[in-house]
């Protein structure tokens, strides 16, 4: 709202909105950009420009589907105002029609003082809670400006049970919650699949280990379980499942004590040992009938031994899981290849979880064991008569795990029909699930009566999220999808005009309710679909106007960032925690040596050499160069590798290894692998765990100007010491900087902005670099802020203080 107007926003895709937004900010006028990020969808970020005496206030709402996990449903709120709020608080109201059993709320950031100013209370089916801390409470201490409120905020409840499920029929469609209590536990079949290659060296496999012991203190004397460890080789704890008795527990908390890292990444060989391991099992009555098997797979890279194609993977993990169980992909950190562990749970049906790279990494990876350690029932399935639904949403689920909740919807054939019937199949521990449950849309619309408000068509909502989702997960045609969001949005008008013009362009106010109906899609449910299918085909938008007082904008997936150093030559800076990079370029002359990265802990120096073109360009002021030699050393290892574009040479001591870009190689001796793909890259692993993929391109022989350079790109930094330098190495430590009055730059199509970072105040320009990693060819676009000036204010020092003698 601006002034008493209320104006709607619009869903556009990701940097649309961002140069819209910007570009409104450069001529002063007021605009708001509000997207979503960060571990939770629920955590949303305004950036708003405000013109000169207006009053602005940002109402944002959103709809989600609150998950039972552990038998409560959880509502997550990010608190962070990074200020003291005058009028601060946080209300929520809840209304189940089957009653309420218990409501509780706590927060990451609540001291015991903090606590008792929580309020809450429920009865009946109405529940209240209520936190509003005072400006005095909100601060740190008692003379303190800053604030106390940085943190989660959850509340957890949960519905009164009399019966195993929940069925409700509003306006010819219908939901079925089905979450059945007091079922006597099944017997568990668990392999671990666990990634222990070099990359995993450090924090990584210490909380791996650390989560697998707790684990291991959970498992049931009924369950059976193994553990599969993959480097460069495979290996196994037992030939096969082992069941829990106490003397196998304590031997196999011995071995997770001496798991340790080395080598490459043989996914595909860890996987497949697990899944025949599993297959046999049953083949051999080795575990028992009734009982529900599981993989769950942790790796923090990619495949790079043995076969390491994703879609053959993904094709050969299919045709030997048939369905018979779930494998659930835990990706550890940034550097895994998350789409495809996603898509290879998804095609059995299990689901991938992102393991974030932080102090609690052990009580993540142990959180999601325990949403899968008490399986209830296997085979579920409920059954609706055919001749009365379409478009039903998936009905049939492989397991289903104590504490969840299962949820199917559909929509009816006679859209006036008012009764359902629903036959419920499933394997229990002793015997089968089965039972028939009625329901009529009589009986849900007294349920209701008391805050209709609240539910209008909300099961249609429910469903058009739950369908979208499915067909996603699905990778079904893009027509297919299509044709799905036309249908439900067919009775959706054309926009006006005044629907789409931004505030500070429009001449009059905004006309209310010029979208009817497409608030009820949340912006959550747009940007599943965005996310999963638009980037991979040619770039279309779909604007939504969503009606006051909404306001949502679509956040597409970001590119895996890498800290890398490409082109003429073009510096790369991933900062991960801002979903963005730093960029800037090196103005040297060719024959410059420039010190990358220097560890003196852990003996590891990267150096390289720049090289011009065959001949100068008369027409340019400032020469391009690029990297024709790298070299790249562990002292404490006396090992030292030179690549240029025409060879790659191995010096161990006094002994030397050479080859050519022709070769396909893949080289392991003590405290190195190397992977050389022919024509390509190169993948180099040495000692603390870090690698490098050094990316060869190839120019026309008959180039007049350009000659074949090298690009560096480094993977698992983080395995280098707090004391690394160099030109890339000072960026391997997190960095963190503001963006503040972005305005219009020397290229309309490319703003300038001032950056705060290391404390300098810098003008930066947001373009694009090319990360050449995965096509060496064409590259992949990253968004950056370029730093001028060969990086002066960011990097430390000046460049001349990185240039160094030679190589080596």
């Amino acid at each position: 709202t601006i002034d008493g107007v209320t104006y709607p926003g619009t869903i556009k895709e990701k940097e649309v909105a961002k140069k819209q937004y910007e570009k409104a900010v450069s001529k002063g006028q007021t605009a708001g950009l509000v997207k979503a990020s960060g571990r939770k969808t629920e955590k949303f970020t305004v950036s708003v420009n405000i013109a000169a005496a207006s009053k602005v206030t940002f109402e944002l709402t959103y709809e989600e589907q609150l998950k039972r996990r552990f038998g409560k449903y959880e509502m997550f709120i990010k608190v962070k105002p990074k200020q003291l709020v005058k009028d601060f608080e946080i209300e929520v109201n809840i209304f189940e029609p089957q009653g309420i059993t218990e409501l509780e709320a706590e927060g990451t950031f609540i001291t015991n003082d903090l606590q008792n100013i929580i309020e809450k209370t429920f009865s009946e089916k109405k529940g209240h809670l209520s936190f509003k801390p005072s400006l005095d409470q909100q601060r740190t201490c008692a003379n303190c400006s800053q604030s106390a409120l940085d943190g989660d905020f959850t509340v957890r409840y949960d519905v009164k049970r009399t019966t195993p499920d929940n069925l409700q029929i509003v306006n010819g469609y219908f939901v079925h919650f089905f979450a059945p209590t007091d079922l006597p536990k099944l017997p568990k079949n668990v392999i671990f699949v666990i990634d222990i290659s070099g990359s995993m060296a450090g924090r990584e496999i210490q909380q791996t280990r650390e989560a697998l012991l707790k684990i291991l203190d959970d498992i049931k004397e009924d369950d059976f379980f193994n553990f599969i460890l993959f480097g460069s080789e495979v290996n196994t704890w037992k030939e096969t499942l082992i069941k829990a008795t106490p003397e196998n527990l304590d031997e196999a908390r011995k071995f997770v004590r001496g798991i340790d890292t080395e080598g490459m990444t043989n996914l595909y060989g860890g996987i497949m040992r697990g899944i025949n391991m599993l297959n046999a099992a049953h083949e051999q009555n080795l575990v028992p009938k009734r009982s529900a098997s599981i993989i769950i797979m942790l790796t923090d890279g990619q495949p790079n031994v043995g076969i390491s194609n994703t879609q053959d993977i993904q094709a050969h993990v299919k045709k030997a899981i048939e369905g018979k169980y779930p494998l659930y992909n835990l990706g550890f950190g940034y550097g895994v290849d998350y789409n495809f562990l996603e898509k290879m749970a998804l095609e059995n049906k299990g689901l991938a979880r992102r393991i974030y790279p932080d102090s609690d990494a052990a009580l993540q990876l142990q959180g999601f064991y325990d949403e899968v350690s008490n399986p209830m029932l296997t085979d579920v399935e409920l059954n609706y008569p055919e001749n009365e639904i379409s478009d039903l949403t998936k009905n049939r689920f492989k397991h289903f795990y104590d504490g969840s909740e299962i949820v199917v919807a559909g929509r009816f054939i006679d859209h006036n029909q008012n009764s359902l019937t629903v036959d419920v199949r499933g394997e229990g521990a002793n015997d089968a699930l089965s039972y028939t449950t009625q329901q009529d849309a009589e009986q849900t619309a007294k349920a209701f009566q008391e805050q209709e408000y609240i539910f209008g068509d909300y099961i249609e909502r429910l469903w058009a999220y739950l369908t979208i989702e499915q067909l996603l997960e699905k990778r079904l045609r893009t027509s297919q999808l299509e044709k799905f969001v036309n249908t439900i949005f067919s009775v959706v008008p054309p926009v006006s005009d005044n629907c789409s013009i931004p505030p500070s362009q429009n001449s009059g106010p905004v006309q209310r309710g010029c979208f009817p109906g497409l608030a009820l899609l949340t912006p959550g449910y747009l940007y599943l679909y965005k996310k999963k299918l638009l980037y991979s085909r040619k770039r279309q938008q779909l604007t939504l106007q969503i009606a006051a007082p909404h306001l949502s904008y679509l956040y597409t997936t970001h590119p895996t960032w890498y800290t890398s150093v490409d082109g003429d030559p073009h510096f790369i800076i991933s900062v991960p925690q801002k979903e963005d990079a730093i960029c800037f370029n090196i103005n040297e002359n060719p024959g410059a040596v420039l010190n990358l990265i220097n560890d003196p802990v852990t003996g590891i120096t990267v150096n390289g050499e720049l090289i011009g073109g065959k001949k100068a360009n008369s027409n340019a002021k400032i020469q391009n160069t690029y990297f024709g030699k790298l070299g790249i050393a562990n002292k404490h290892l006396d090992l030292k590798l030179t690549v240029t574009p025409e060879k790659i040479t191995i010096q161990n001591g006094n002994e030397k290894t050479g080859f050519t870009w022709l070769d396909s190689v893949t080289l392991q001796q003590e405290g190195l692998t190397l992977i050389i793909n022919r024509k390509k890259n190169l993948v180099l692993s040495m000692g603390s765990g870090v690698s490098f993929v050094v990316v060869l391109h190839k120019v026309w022989k008959k180039h007049p100007l350009h000659q074949d350079f090298l690009g560096l790109y480094t993977l698992q930094s983080d395995k280098l010491s707090e004391q690394t330098h160099g030109l890339l190495g000072q960026f391997f430590h997190p960095i963190d900087f503001t963006i503040l009055e972005i305005h219009p730059g020397s290229d309309p199509e490319k703003p300038d902005a001032t950056m705060i970072v290391k404390n300098n105040e810098l003008t930066v320009t947001r373009g694009w670099q090319k990360d050449f990693r995965r096509d060496p060819k064409h590259g992949v676009d990253i968004p950056c802020w370029f730093v001028h000036n060969n990086g002066a204010g960011l990097i430390d020092g000046v460049h001349t203080d990185y240039i160094v003698s030679s190589l080596f």
